[in-house]
């Protein structure tokens, strides 16, 4: 009889494979996303990117290089995303075993006790209703991925984990970008603290002078007054740029997973743009940027989870078996006490309440929006570049005009004094006037070096780069 039945499972099993042709399920294939003109006016077949570069070549200030190499070892975000890679694998294994037969053991003692009346027993005979059963035991099962549904679970699994890698190397390059930037703000708001001391010690020198003059009949006591004023104006500065520093501080030990301290740093002054910034082609953003690679992986399981919701329309094919050993004794456990039986059989739905068609209306909707997702990650990594290499290009056209400026009014400044002390052809406010703007014109020079920094550091992440 098993003999037979075994016969009928093979055929079964034969029929099933034959009708493999039939897929159900659909091979991934990319899709054709529009990426032409994303860097805005930026036309070049040449492939070479910085993107391609390591962190560590771009950056040449070694005490930068030290505070990313710590926050690479120690920012919790990025331990995180690790930790969501060790998930993500975790699932994929699971995916990976319902390929196998599950097995599971059982063990068991079964006491009972009839009613005698309920048996209609004839009357004379005493028979025991009292048994004691002892059973041991395993049981199987499998299911054949006859239309591609464990297949396509797996396939969404891997492209899960690749996603949640994605995300840890977008992780990454945002905290080499951060990290960066930040400490280049710190390394302006230094200059700034400089330009602004050397201002007030300045405007306390002319203000003795003022004092001088006024005795010299050459100005009178609203000069006076007003240089004191002016150095005062210049003092209230330095409270807000010592703040400013201390919270810059305290940004970049978080991002080192540290508690608040002083950052070892260099200066503004020794700082020096990278002027060659090659882009590449827009297409290398898939290649190079993770957070686009990460949208195209979840693209890609969307589109695995669309086909294992056609696979449930199908009839599932499963085989369970379960043998062992049973006896009403434990001295003869042993002797003539195998059980066993097999089954296989195919479940086909016919009226599950709308379920399956629910199921897979919600998957082509989400495929929907992860396809509608990877294009917008997409614009928005273009824009990003474009972005990045406008500010670099506006910088470096301030920075001619910015040089001329603070020698045109550095010069203003000088003849004013001059003509203050030698001359009543002028007066103090247009000292006042000149200094002030002297003053400014320093500060927004320090702000134009930092747009050029942090421009190339944005444009490395927008490409893609960091995480190599």
């Amino acid at each position: 009889m098993s003999k037979s039945y075994l016969k009928y499972s093979c055929l079964i099993l034969v029929l099933i494979g034959a009708s493999l042709s039939c897929k159900v399920t659909r091979p991934y294939s990319q899709p054709l996303l529009n990426n032409a003109n994303l860097y805005r006016g930026q036309s070049t077949a040449d492939t070479t990117t910085i993107a391609s570069m390591p962190w560590e070549t771009l950056f040449a200030d070694t005490a930068l290089k030290g505070l990313i190499r710590e926050g690479l070892s120690k920012n919790l975000n990025l331990k995180n995303a690790i930790q969501k890679i060790a998930e993500a694998q975790a699932v994929l294994g699971q995916t990976k075993a319902v390929f196998y037969p599950s097995l599971s053991g059982s063990a068991g003692i079964t006491r009972s006790e009839q009613s005698a009346a309920s048996l209609n027993f004839p009357a004379g005979i005493n028979i025991s209703t009292l048994t004691t059963t002892y059973q041991l035991g395993l049981g199987t099962s499998w299911e054949a991925d006859v239309w591609g549904k464990l297949k396509s679970a797996k396939k969404a699994a891997f492209a899960n984990l690749l996603q949640t890698d994605a995300a840890k190397r977008a992780v990454q390059t945002q905290l080499i970008a951060d990290i960066a930037n930040y400490y280049y703000t710190l390394l302006a708001l230094d200059k700034q603290l400089e330009i602004t001391k050397q201002t007030v010690k300045s405007r306390l020198k002319e203000m003795e002078t003022m004092k001088d003059l006024k005795e010299a009949d050459v100005v009178n006591g609203a000069a006076v007054v007003q240089s004191e004023a002016n150095r005062y104006a210049a003092e209230v500065v330095i409270p807000d740029l010592k703040r400013n520093i201390r919270e810059t501080e305290n940004i970049i030990n978080l991002l080192l997973a540290r508690p608040p301290g002083a950052v070892v740093r260099t200066k503004l002054d020794d700082q020096q743009p990278a002027n060659n910034l090659q882009t590449g082609i827009p297409a290398q953003l898939l290649k190079n940027r993770p957070d686009v690679q990460q949208a195209e992986y979840a693209f890609r399981a969307a589109f695995e989870n669309t086909n294992t919701a056609h696979t449930y329309f199908y009839p599932a094919f499963t085989i369970t078996a379960s043998g062992g050993f049973s006896n009403l004794t434990l001295k003869d456990f042993f002797i003539n006490s195998i059980f066993y039986n097999i089954a296989a059989g195919l479940t086909q739905p016919i009226f599950n309440q709308g379920i399956n068609k629910a199921r897979l209306k919600i998957a082509q909707a989400q495929q929907t929006e992860a396809l509608n997702n990877f294009q917008q990650t997409l614009l928005v990594a273009g824009s990003e570049v474009s972005n990045a290499l406008y500010a670099h290009q506006t910088a470096m056209e301030k920075d001619s005009s910015r040089s001329k400026q603070i020698a045109a009014l550095t010069k203003a400044v000088d003849y004013t004094q001059q003509l203050l002390r030698y001359s009543s052809a002028t007066n103090y406010t247009d000292v006042l006037t000149s200094e002030q703007s002297l003053l400014a014109a320093r500060l927004n020079g320090v702000n134009d070096h930092l747009q050029q920094l942090q421009a190339i550091v944005n444009l490395y992440r927008a490409l893609g780069g960091g995480w190599r």
